[in-house]
């Protein structure tokens, strides 16, 4: 204390200073926040009001897990794709790369494997009609079942994902990098196609970068299952081209892992 002509002064006390914020820290409190956000109660309340729109939406949900069941344990997918693919041989002529490309749409929304197509492509249609076809197909399939998740499950499956800190990495890694942490992923094939396609659904990435990234990094696995394609003998190989595939899906998932390398 200071003692000026009689007045006693109070010395005044420095402002704490204020440091700026880590931004990566910030970055975590604004998605931790929104996922809290979405799981909580009054959240998940008004998402699943009993309106006729919530009603639908979880009508789909159980609809596609059910078809995704029912067709993996009692339809003979890889019958009705090759009586398929013999149908475009036979029938639709120079409509059969778009129909092969739409056919994707559906087998993808129903995590069907659909590399039966893609060996397909090549056969029918030789390498270079044939990757353009399959590759156009898969990446229009993977928007639709990433739209599909993204429209009727994110908030559910947020909701159960929300207190594992992995998740909250991957999701904030990729809402700062989506377009290269999805062309990664989708370099190094170690997880499902289908799969990823709809766990990606719930992460924060645009559309655009996702569909983009998703084209650009399943070109390799594309071209390596047409080129195998178009070395069968008959189409009634189809099925077991796989079998011969195996090891270059192996080599590519190690070359994968050499670029992501560079990134």
């Amino acid at each position: 204390m200071v003692s000026i002509g009689g007045i006693n002064l109070r010395p005044r006390m420095p402002l704490k200073q204020v440091l700026p914020e880590d931004p990566e820290e910030e970055e975590y409190r604004h998605w931790r926040k929104k996922l809290l956000y979405l799981s909580s109660p009054n959240s998940i309340k008004m998402a699943f009001k009993f309106s006729w729109i919530s009603l639908f939406r979880i009508f789909l949900l159980w609809l596609l897990i059910a078809a995704i069941i029912t067709a993996c344990l009692t339809l003979p997918v890889e019958k009705l794709l090759k009586d398929f693919l013999v149908w475009i041989e036979q029938d639709l002529g120079p409509w059969g790369p778009l129909v092969l490309a739409v056919a994707y749409i559906p087998l993808t929304v129903l995590a069907v494997p659909a590399s039966v197509l893609t060996l397909g492509g090549g056969y029918l249609f030789g390498l270079p009609v044939g990757f353009v076809a399959d590759s156009i197909g898969a990446t229009i399939g993977s928007g639709a079942a990433f739209l599909l998740g993204r429209t009727i499950g994110r908030s559910f499956v947020i909701s159960k994902l929300k207190d594992y800190p992995q998740f909250n990495a991957v999701a904030i890694a990729i809402r700062k990098s989506g377009f290269k942490i999805v062309l990664l992923l989708r370099l190094v094939p170690l997880l499902p196609f289908n799969v990823l396609n709809y766990l990606l659904s719930v992460t924060p990435v645009s559309i655009g970068h996702y569909m983009l990234a998703s084209w650009l990094g399943m070109m390799p696995i594309t071209f390596a299952l047409v080129y195998v394609g178009t070395t069968l003998k008959d189409l009634s190989d189809v099925t077991h081209g796989w079998g011969e595939f195996s090891k270059t899906r192996w080599a590519l998932i190690v070359l994968g892992l050499v670029v992501s390398g560079k990134f």
